[in-house]
Order: structure tokens, then C-alpha cells, then sequence
């Protein structure tokens, strides 16, 4: 047994894998979460016609928690991660010859759409029973006005949950360890975005087609219940869990931005 682990934890595939998609997954949030945090800290005025929410939250009380909870649950992720290599390396991942650009963008937008319904499912379900948002997903809602460091406050179970999630479409599809990590890269970007604040219409996520922005979680966070997707907002339409004034809330945001 010491020995057959001993040659599976030797293999390339598993610091190509499990080792490097945690390391980019810290290093990817933070250079995305930091600037924007620090613009959230500094409040400048050209920056206020963006703002999603008008209330604002103090600075330490909301930034230092965060950090504890960033350091607190990629310790865990990674621990369950490299604990987890047995059963990943069953999978198909791998990092042979890369596929074709278009391959790779299809299924990034395959891992988009099957992300967003399963975490709509995931959100909802710690919402909808009382225990789970009690015990673990209240923490997150101990931020009313998020700010992108916030991304990764949470539960560590809800930060494993979301992190599992979040490797269905690769494990299904066998992707090359190169298109995981650029779907890393680009959930890091939908977790820091999504909780900064700030609604900027040259944001690149304003390029995945129906997608709302920050605003749509903005809102959930304001609210609480509703809006339970990540990046769209087809899921809350479809089961009927749009937040109340959503719609005229994000009607009047998109008049503002045009008429700057």
C-alpha cells in the first residue's frame, strides 16, 4: 500500500494536476480579488457611478476576516485536493497533446453552462435547508455589501462543495490539463468580479453573451434569498427564484450606463 502511493504521488500528472490547478486557483483569485479590493478601499470618486450597492461597510471589519478565510480555506482545499489524487487520477485529465483552439473554447463554454446550473443547485440548496444555511452558509452572508476578497468568505465545506462543482465539467469531458487551467482562471475571475462591488462596462465578463455581471450576485447578497446563480441568470428564471425588483433594479442600472 506505502508503496503503490509512493509511485502514484511520484507521477507528473499529479503536480500537472491536482498540485498546479490549486497553486493557480490561490494565485489567479488573489491577482484578481487584490486590485479590486484595494479600489473598494480607496472609494475614488470616478469610480462611485459604478458602485452597485450605495451603502458602504467599513474597511478592516470586512478585509481582514476575508484574508483569514482565503488562507483558512485554500489550506483545506489543497489538504482535500492532494488527499483526493487516488480517485482523481481515475479520471481523464491529462496533459498530452493540447487540442485544437476551438476544442478548447467549447468546452470552456460546456464547463460555463454546467457550472452555473450546478452550483445554482448547490447555492439554493444551502438557502432552502435550514441546517446547512445556518451551520455553514450564513457565514457568507455575513457580507451584505461584498467586496472581491470576499469571493472566498465562506464555510470551508461550501468552498470544498463549490470547488468540486467546479471540476465536474473537466473530469466529464477529460480535459488537457491546460484548458483546466484557464477554466480555473476564469471561475478565480467570476468569484472576485462577482463579489467587488462594482458593475464596469468594460469588464470582461460583460463578453460572456447573457450575462448580467456582478450585479445579478450583488443583488443576491443584498437580498439574501434569490438570484442563485453564478454567472447567469437563465436557472432563476426558469425555477422562478429571481430576487424581488431585480429586474427593475438591473433595468435602471443598464439606463445609467448607457446614458455615461
Amino acid at each position: 500500500m506505502l508503496a503503490w502511493l509512493q509511485e502514484i504521488y511520484s507521477e507528473p500528472l499529479f503536480w500537472l494536476f491536482p498540485v498546479a490547478g490549486w497553486a493557480i486557483g490561490v494565485v489567479s483569485f488573489l491577482a484578481f480579488a487584490l486590485p479590486l479590493t484595494w479600489l473598494a478601499w480607496q472609494q475614488p470618486a470616478w469610480a462611485e457611478r459604478y458602485r452597485i450597492q450605495a451603502r458602504k461597510t467599513g474597511r478592516r471589519s470586512v478585509v481582514v476576516p476575508a484574508l483569514r478565510h482565503v488562507v483558512r480555506n485554500n489550506l483545506a482545499l489543497g489538504i482535500i485536493t492532494v488527499a483526493s489524487w487516488p480517485l482523481l487520477r481515475l479520471s481523464n485529465v491529462h496533459a498530452g497533446p493540447l487540442p485544437a483552439w476551438w476544442v478548447i473554447v467549447v468546452q470552456l463554454l460546456f464547463f460555463l453552462v454546467l457550472d452555473d446550473f450546478l452550483f445554482y443547485w448547490m447555492h439554493r440548496g444551502l438557502h432552502e435547508h435550514k441546517w446547512l444555511f445556518k451551520k455553514v452558509h450564513s457565514t457568507h452572508h455575513r457580507i451584505m455589501t461584498p467586496w472581491a476578497i470576499t469571493g472566498h468568505y465562506m464555510h470551508p465545506l461550501e468552498y470544498v462543495l463549490t470547488g468540486t462543482v467546479m471540476l465536474v465539467g473537466p473530469l466529464i469531458v477529460g480535459a488537457h490539463v491546460v484548458t483546466l487551467y484557464l477554466w480555473i482562471i476564469l471561475r478565480q475571475w467570476e468569484a472576485a468580479e462577482g463579489h467587488a462591488g462594482y458593475d464596469f462596462p468594460w469588464s470582461p465578463t460583460h463578453l460572456i453573451p447573457f450575462s448580467d455581471g456582478a450585479t445579478h450576485h450583488d443583488y443576491h447578497h443584498a437580498k439574501v434569498k434569490g438570484n442563485y446563480a453564478g454567472f447567469f441568470p437563465w436557472c432563476d428564471r426558469a425555477f422562478g427564484t429571481m430576487c424581488d425588483g431585480y429586474a427593475e433594479h438591473l433595468a435602471k442600472r443598464r439606463k445609467r450606463a448607457a446614458a455615461l
